[in-house]
C-alpha cells in the first residue's frame, strides 16, 4: 500500500470519522444557527490571490446583479472547469490550483472553494454537511452550500458541486431547514438544475437528500486563514487528521451544528 492509499485509508477509517464527530459536534436549534455565516470569520483579505484571478474569468462576460445569480454562475463555472477526483487536504490556494489542473476535488473541496468565491463577491454563504443516523459505513456523506438571498430575505440551499436547488409547492427556493422539514413530513419537493448543459444525477440527489436516515449539520467557525496556515506547513508524511487535531487542541477548529437532530444518534448501533 503506497503513501497516498495509506493517507486515504486513515482519512476514511470509521474510527477517525466517528472521533471527528464526537469532538466537533454540537446540538443546536434553528434559531441558534440563523445568523451563522462563513463571511463573519473570513474577510476578503484572508482569501488567496488565485481566487481573485479566477474570479475575473468567472465573470469575464457579465456579472449578474443579484447575489443568487452570481452564486449560480460561480457554481456553473466550477462544474465546467473541475473534473473532480480524490479528496484534497491542501490549503485553499493549492486545492483550487490542483482542482483546476484536473488532479482531484470532491464535494467538500468544491463547497470550500465556493465559500471563498462568495466572500470576494460579497455573497453571504455557509457550508453544510450530511451524514447518516446511525452511522453507516457505506455512506461517505456529502457537502453543499447555502447562500443568503436578499430578494427572498432568507437562506437558500445551493449544491455547488452539481448545480442543484430545491423548491416547494410555491416554487420558492428552499433553505436546508425547509427542505428537510418538508422531506420528513412527506410534502412536495422538487429539485432543478440551474446548469442547462448537464443532466440531473437522480440517484445521487435521492441518496444525499431523501434518505430517511440523513441528518444535516452546519459547519461553523471555519477560518480559511487558520487552516491555510497549518495545511501549508504539512508535508506528505503528516496525515491530515494530525493537523486538524492540532488546530482543535489550540481551540481554533470548526464545529458541526445539528439543528434538527441529536448528534449522539450517530453513534447508536443498528
Amino acid at each position: 500500500m503506497n503513501l497516498r492509499n495509506i493517507s486515504w485509508f486513515l482519512k476514511r477509517h470509521p474510527f477517525l470519522y466517528l472521533t471527528r464527530f464526537r469532538l466537533l459536534s454540537k446540538n443546536s436549534t434553528i434559531g441558534d444557527i440563523e445568523n451563522h455565516s462563513y463571511n463573519k470569520l473570513n474577510s476578503k483579505k484572508d482569501i488567496p490571490e488565485i481566487f481573485y484571478d479566477i474570479n475575473k474569468k468567472i465573470f469575464d462576460q457579465e456579472k449578474p446583479h443579484s447575489h443568487l445569480e452570481q452564486a449560480k454562475q460561480i457554481s456553473i463555472w466550477l462544474f465546467e472547469n473541475i473534473k473532480g477526483g480524490p479528496g484534497l487536504s491542501e490549503s485553499s490556494a493549492k486545492a483550487l490550483k490542483r482542482m483546476l489542473d484536473g488532479k482531484g476535488g470532491v464535494c467538500s473541496d468544491v463547497a470550500q472553494i465556493f465559500n471563498n468565491f462568495c466572500v470576494i463577491n460579497d455573497i453571504e454563504v455557509r457550508e453544510w454537511g450530511i451524514t447518516r443516523t446511525p452511522f453507516n459505513t457505506n455512506y461517505g456523506g456529502h457537502s453543499f452550500n447555502e447562500v443568503y438571498c436578499n430578494l427572498l430575505n432568507k437562506w437558500v440551499l445551493l449544491d455547488s458541486s452539481c448545480c442543484i436547488m430545491f423548491y416547494g409547492k410555491t416554487d420558492t427556493a428552499l433553505s436546508v431547514i425547509e427542505l428537510y422539514q418538508l422531506v420528513r413530513s412527506h410534502q412536495y419537493v422538487v429539485y432543478k438544475s440551474f446548469n442547462n448543459s448537464i443532466g440531473i444525477r437522480e440517484k445521487n440527489i435521492k441518496k444525499n437528500y431523501f434518505n430517511k436516515d440523513t441528518t444535516p449539520f452546519l459547519i461553523s467557525n471555519y477560518s480559511n486563514k487558520v487552516y491555510d496556515k497549518f495545511l501549508s506547513y504539512r508535508n506528505k508524511y503528516i496525515p491530515v487528521f494530525v493537523v486538524h487535531f492540532i488546530i482543535y487542541f489550540l481551540g481554533r477548529s470548526y464545529y458541526y451544528n445539528f439543528p434538527l437532530d441529536n448528534y449522539k444518534n450517530i453513534f447508536i448501533k443498528n
